[in-house]
Formats: structure tokens, C-alpha cells, sequence
């Protein structure tokens, strides 16, 4: 996983939400979990997380990929 973008609706409370994720290399050999979230169609809140290794970042990311599928939130492929 280095890229991943998810969506949840729910036409009946109006929630349109996404949620996407980024595992990239630091300057000091570490790595970060970018997490990025809001109401689609907005800019949304960004939060780092750092990590020593990318099989760290990965994990961490799919621990919350699986929390969030869990909610609703559903993949969208990649448009190429």
C-alpha cells in the first residue's frame, strides 16, 4: 500500500466522506503515514505519522484500512 483513497455515503445523514493514505520516505531514513480525511469535494485534514521502517508505515496503514472498511468506507480504484 502506498497510495489509497477511500469513500463512505450515506444519502440519509448527507455523509460524504473520504479518507486516503500515503506511506512515503523521510530525509532521515524514516518513513510517514500521511492520512488525509474530510467531506468529499473539500480540502481535508491532514495528519503525519512517522515511522523507523516502511513495513512499519505499511502495517500501520492497513491496521486503519481494516478500521475503516469496518465503518463503511469502501476502496476506489486509482483513475489512469
Amino acid at each position: 500500500m502506498n497510495h489509497l483513497y477511500m469513500e463512505r455515503h450515506d444519502d440519509k445523514d448527507n455523509m460524504h466522506r473520504f479518507y486516503q493514505m500515503f506511506v512515503t520516505p523521510g530525509l532521515f531514513d524514516d518513513w510517514s503515514l500521511i492520512k488525509e480525511w474530510g467531506r468529499v469535494g473539500s480540502p481535508g485534514t491532514v495528519r503525519k505519522e512517522w515511522f523507523d521502517t516502511q513495513e512499519e508505515a505499511i502495517v500501520a496503514g492497513n491496521k486503519l484500512c481494516t478500521a475503516k472498511c469496518k465503518k463503511g468506507y469502501q476502496s476506489i480504484p486509482a483513475v489512469r
